[in-house]
């Protein structure tokens, strides 16, 4: 193992976790972690039967999906001899142990997770430029468009989705039945409205006994990710050239509206860091709730349908999409590497995973055809998410975005709470000026 390299890569990884309450209890755990990886660091993957066998990382939920991806994985290795593909449950959170083995020099070859992680892997030169090998296969242009941002970065392309969604508003049909409301919200004054109407106060203790909708309250991912398609849809922005920009218009504009609703008494707040909880909605506590298909409502027999995100100055969701790496190993493994992305972007693979999982097709033949049609065209509440996908925007994948998001959902919980949109994210962009300043070279 070369001494000098692995100072270097610690330092890197260091860097991270600057500026986090439990950075020395991390660094403590990161460093006892190096050592076992460093100890059995003996070249272990590689089989001597002139097969490359390949690690894959991934942490699919619930576990049938691990199953059916099993499956799908095993069907590549059946018909690929030479290649062998192992794939490795890792539950959440993953980054620490991913870190970890970037640092020990034994990564595993392919990685599935969310591509906001982008911006961290390449300062850690852990993952492999894509846009060469992309750029000779027909397969480029076959990918969603929308989904070719999260993927790049500074000019190459770092990763490929393996499966894509994103946010609607669920509501209670009934619900709205009994308020009287026969259109369904379209903008975002329509849909302050419609909050308005089916807020029900029956006793007159200004304590509703049914609101218009649940918001997120807490600084954490859940509040920052249903927070954006309206951030989008204002066409605002949380990143200008590489930099967190949260005092922009769409920005301000996007929190004020939260405010707002909270304002008219049509919101109920969630309890803290347990916005994606559905049991508000299923009791017909709240008639509206922010989330997407992978929701436990889809499966309830309460009655429910979904709604597109009311329009700001433009129709807009984010997208929920899981993406897969490939780490720098060895030049024969990376490109043993490709050809299971190869496998991972085929109609094949595209197809029955997304009809047996119910995520979306990332590619356009596999969303085109005819099995894929007529199994979205028999669920019409998937289908809305479906067809939301062309203005479905992505998270910046910038290194320190988890640091921006932090910062940023402190800025909504603030919001929340009473303080001001503008005084909110002033604070927190200040914050990040802070951050961002300190990690310059002097």
């Amino acid at each position: 193992m070369n001494i000098s390299f692995l100072t270097s890569q610690i330092r890197k990884v260091s860097h991270y976790w600057l500026n986090y309450r439990w950075q020395v209890s991390f660094i403590i755990l990161f460093f006892s972690l190096c050592l076992t990886f460093l100890s059995g660091c003996q070249g272990i993957r590689q089989k001597n039967d002139g097969v490359i066998h390949l690690t894959l990382w991934q942490s699919l939920n619930p576990p049938v999906h691990r199953e059916i991806f099993q499956k799908l994985v095993d069907r590549f290795n059946q018909t690929h001899s030479d290649i062998q593909v192992e794939s490795i449950f890792q539950p959440d959170p993953q980054l620490p142990k991913i870190l970890t083995s970037v640092v020990g020099n034994v990564p595993p070859d392919i990685l599935s997770l969310q591509p906001e992680y982008t911006g961290q892997f390449v300062e850690l030169g852990a993952i492999r430029p894509l846009e060469e090998w992309l750029e000779k296969l027909p397969l480029k242009s076959d990918i969603r468009p929308n989904l070719l941002e999260a993927m790049q970065l500074n000019g190459h392309t770092w990763s490929v989705p393996m499966h894509t969604s994103n946010i609607g508003l669920f509501y209670r049909p009934k619900l709205f039945e009994v308020a009287g409301i026969t259109e369904l919200p379209k903008t975002w004054e329509e849909l302050r409205q419609v909050a308005k109407k089916l807020t029900i106060d029956r006793n007159g203790d200004r304590r509703p006994e049914q609101y218009g909708m649940l918001l997120p309250l807490g600084k954490g991912g859940w509040t920052v990710f249903s927070w954006l398609p309206f951030l989008f849809g204002a066409e605002g922005e949380i990143v200008t050239n590489n930099r967190p920009n949260l005092m922009n218009p769409g920005a301000i504009a996007a929190l004020k509206f939260w405010q707002d609703m909270i304002e008219d008494g049509s919101v109920m707040l969630s309890a803290p860091e347990r916005g994606y909880e559905e049991d508000a909605f299923l009791a017909g506590r709240v008639a509206m709730q922010i989330t997407g298909p992978w929701t436990l409502i889809m499966k309830s027999e309460v009655d429910h349908q979904v709604l597109p995100i009311p329009a700001g100055v433009r129709p807009a969701t984010v997208t929920g999409t899981g993406n897969l790496y490939v780490m720098k190993t060895t030049p024969a493994r990376e490109h043993a590497a490709l050809k299971f992305l190869e496998y991972i972007l085929s109609e094949e693979f595209q197809t029955e995973w997304s009809i047996k999982t119910g995520f979306l097709p990332v590619t356009l033949t596999s969303a085109k055809s005819k099995a894929y049609q007529q199994f979205i065209n028999q669920r019409p509440v998937l289908k809305v998410f479906f067809d939301q996908m062309p203005v479905a925007y992505t998270e910046p994948g910038i290194p320190g975005y988890s640091r921006l998001a932090d910062s940023l959902g402190r800025a909504i919980e603030a919001t929340l709470l009473g303080e001001s949109a503008e005084t909110a994210l002033k604070k927190a962009q200040a914050n990040l000026d802070s951050i961002w300043d300190s990690l310059q070279p002097r």
